[in-house]
């Protein structure tokens, strides 16, 4: 058996570094080669009408978000974890959460921003926003991770000035969960199983993400948190994820967002979790399988 490994080619962030590096040192433990490869690689393309691919491999790990190219391996017949439908979904905040909807997955009430082609100065949708919503709340761009491209509005001036910066940059405004400031459970799950869960808090900021500055720690999870990631993961179609989850007035789950390629190495350090050889057996199983 003979694996590949794809991630992007501009800007390797320390952590998909260190997938990397822990997905090769479980997958050699196994005896499987892994090859790596980066999407700015000539990896696939058209000739002929027939995508001319890679090398033969039983399987892709897929740690980038380039939908092209993993188009096109996809219909080359390569299998890849995650599959590129539910890459796409978690890619765009915003389709997660249209695809989360109406699952009984209880979420922050979201609204999404309009597409602008031309900058006319009509900002009338922002009435809706704050009437809906109240202050404060958040924008996000809906492309975006580590906690970046999220911003905390307290009123209508800084709402107006958020929208004049990303008025022709997909974004969604979200409710505030203020029982949840700075505070939120990250849950991993693998073939629609819990592997590993902690909880992320940050006292200096709302944002809890360990690269914004949070902390990591151990903690007892309530069944229903556990239930609603899982459920998530299987909406999506993701083989390998982590749910991001805030907690309520009544402390109840309230699902805020899904990573397909969430990072090891803060839950393994945390919990002591071998959350990439999890991973691992599940792909050689999966490929076995088939």
């Amino acid at each position: 058996m003979k694996g590949l490994i794809i991630i992007n080619g501009y800007g390797i962030t320390e952590g998909t570094s260190h997938q990397v590096k822990r997905l090769s040192e479980e997958f050699s433990k196994r005896n499987i080669d892994i090859d790596v490869k980066r999407n700015n690689e000539l990896l696939a393309f058209i000739h002929n009408d027939v995508i001319i691919n890679l090398p033969k491999y039983d399987f892709v790990i897929y740690l980038d978000k380039d939908k092209y190219v993993a188009r096109m391996l996809k219909k080359a017949g390569y299998r890849l974890f995650n599959q590129i439908e539910a890459i796409e979904l978690c890619d765009d905040k915003m389709l997660t959460h249209i695809a989360l909807a109406n699952n009984h997955i209880k979420m922050p009430k979201t609204i999404s921003s309009t597409l602008c082609y031309h900058d006319d100065g009509n900002r009338d949708l922002l009435k809706y926003v704050s009437n809906e919503l109240s202050f404060p709340m958040i924008v996000k761009e809906v492309y975006g991770s580590l906690g970046k491209q999220v911003y905390l509005v307290s009123n209508q001036k800084e709402l107006l000035d958020i929208e004049n910066k990303l008025i022709h940059v997909p974004h969604l405004y979200q409710e505030f969960i203020k029982s949840s400031v700075g505070k939120d459970y990250r849950i991993i799950v693998i073939g629609h199983k819990v592997v590993a869960y902690m909880k992320r808090e940050n006292k200096h900021s709302y944002l809890s993400n360990l690269a914004s500055g949070g902390t990591s720690s151990i903690v007892n999870l309530p069944k229903a948190y556990l239930d609603m990631a899982i459920k998530a993961s299987e909406v999506l179609g993701l083989d390998y994820c982590g749910v991001d989850i805030l907690e309520g007035e009544n402390k109840e789950p309230i699902l805020s967002e899904v990573n397909s390629n969430a990072f090891f190495e803060g839950i393994e350090n945390t919990t002591g979790v071998n959350v990439a050889g999890a991973y691992v057996n599940y792909v050689i199983n999966q490929i076995e399988d088939k």
